[in-house]
């Protein structure tokens, strides 16, 4: 659920966006219509995987590289798409995909044609560009591929002369989406960043909106040692007379953005001061939350998310939305929100997948992450023993992690992950064996195994659940097996 927890976890004719406008009232028109997707069939599913096989052939999103020069010739060469409409552009470490589904949720319920690009994805590509609520189809995801491909070569070629690496697999990744959203054509797209910000391939775009989710220690081998020098990474999206809005940070990131925000005249809009959460209640289903906004006070909204994190990663969403529509002047209109946040999903956040025993994934895979976690199960849920089945990629913070799940987890099932990044099994679970005990620790080779017998394990008394976590590879891993296994069927 973490969506408190998300920093992501990179395992790693025409040029597009002239195909059209849309109408005032956010309708697609005629124009756009003729984007409409056929029924998706074989050939079609095909289509799509190959153009994320094709991204597998480029450097992975495990080894950004810090410039944009490059994403930024291949946008000059479509014509500059991510400029035919307006950005939301969404930063931080923690929450930044829920805060991004949810601001995109209320865009929609007020009638916009809306664009989101998040990432990384749990179980297929098209999840990374969402198209008015839904995944792109794979034959608009493969006709947009092939659309850029002569651009992309062109871009490659220069870089390659130079000296210099092919674009990698996010920053095509990157202009495939803006490409796709001027295609469709949308009236705003919301953006979350894929890491770090001042270099990330997205900030060829100028946000109206720079948002900034809670910024902690993550990915410090690129990004930087202290939260200061990762919160300057950061607001490097803040663009000239934007509008900032951010939820409550540490004295050194709100400094950086602070200093950020008034080198380009751009208003700051700040949890606390600007805007708060007020409430948030257990409901069936979610919770119940009450908002200042930057401009109105909204009360009693039912949010179908777990977790207080979710409920401040709502607030931020809110404060987000009326900067956009109203440069934080005018409240929202209380009906057309309440649709939005009653209709925000966040998958793989504290998603159930599995009943009869009960099957949870959560994608916290950083110790802020997974103290959101332990704590919404806590708060939300009567569980009296969770197996927590888990595997964490090597550079990240793993006893962080653990230290966080252990009071809340009565056993440990360790998987090895399907990355060459993951941390050795043995080498796992003897630091949770050191934090917890041998006797509750348990190793196995795979995540089918290791799920099969936590379920086992959950089946045998009430008030038992089971918990997949640490890692977003894991996370898409675990939804794909409760599908397959239809677990949610009592």
């Amino acid at each position: 659920m973490s969506d408190l927890n998300e920093p992501n976890d990179f395992d790693d004719l025409g040029a597009p966006g002239e195909s059209g406008e849309s109408g005032e009232s956010g309708e697609p028109t005629e124009q756009s219509a003729l984007n409409e997707p056929t029924e998706p069939n074989e050939e079609t599913r095909e289509a799509g995987d190959a153009v994320f096989a094709a991204l597998l052939t480029r450097v992975g999103e495990s080894a950004p590289r810090p410039r944009l020069e490059p994403t930024r010739r291949a946008m000059d060469l479509l014509g500059d798409p991510q400029r035919s409409y307006p950005i939301i552009h969404i930063a931080g470490t923690n929450g930044k995909t829920s805060t991004s589904r949810i601001a995109e949720s209320i865009l929609r319920a007020y009638g916009l044609r809306t664009g989101l690009m998040t990432s990384p994805h749990l179980v297929r590509l098209n999840e990374r560009i969402v198209i008015d609520g839904e995944p792109i189809s794979d034959e608009l995801l493969a006709s947009n591929w092939q659309d850029i491909q002569p651009y992309l070569a062109m871009v490659d070629a220069g870089l390659e002369k130079d000296g210099e690496e092919a674009l990698t697999f996010f920053e095509a990744l990157t202009v495939l989406a803006f490409a796709c959203f001027a295609d469709a054509p949308v009236d705003v797209a919301v953006i979350e960043v894929g890491m770090g910000g001042e270099w990330d391939s997205t900030n060829v775009a100028d946000g109206q909106v720079a948002v900034f989710t809670p910024i902690a220690l993550d990915h410090t081998q690129r990004l930087g040692s202290t939260v200061a020098e990762i919160a300057r990474t950061k607001s490097g999206v803040i663009k000239p007379a934007s509008a900032v809005v951010s939820a409550a940070q540490g004295a050194d990131a709100s400094a950086e953005i602070e200093r950020a925000a008034g080198l380009r005249d751009s208003t700051l809009a700040v949890e606390g001061e600007a805007f708060e959460l007020l409430e948030s209640r257990v409901a069936v289903g979610g919770q119940l939350i009450s908002v200042r906004g930057i401009a109105g006070t909204y009360t009693e909204l039912f949010l179908p998310l777990y977790g207080s994190h979710q409920a401040q990663n709502a607030a931020l969403a809110i404060a987000a939305v009326e900067s956009f529509l109203g440069g934080g002047t005018q409240e929202l209109v209380g009906d057309l929100l309440a649709e939005g946040l009653g209709t925000a999903t966040s998958p793989g956040r504290l998603q159930l997948v599995g009943i009869e025993p009960t099957v949870f994934i959560d994608a916290a895979h950083n110790p802020h992450g997974a103290t959101a976690l332990a704590a919404a199960l806590d708060e939300y849920f009567d569980f009296e023993e969770i197996v927590a089945v888990v595997g964490i990629l090597g550079d990240k913070d793993a006893e962080g992690i653990i230290d966080a799940l252990a009071p809340r987890v009565a056993r440990f099932h360790v998987t090895p992950l399907q990355s060459e990044r993951s941390l050795d099994v043995d080498t796992l679970a003897d630091m949770i064996a050191e934090h917890t005990s041998e006797e509750t620790t348990f190793r196995f080779g795979g995540t089918a195994d290791a799920l099969e017998q936590a379920r086992a394990w959950a089946s045998e008394k009430p008030k038992r659940a089971v918990i997949v976590t640490g890692s977003i590879t894991l996370v898409g891993e675990a939804l794909t097996l409760a599908d397959t296994g239809e677990w949610m069927k009592p």
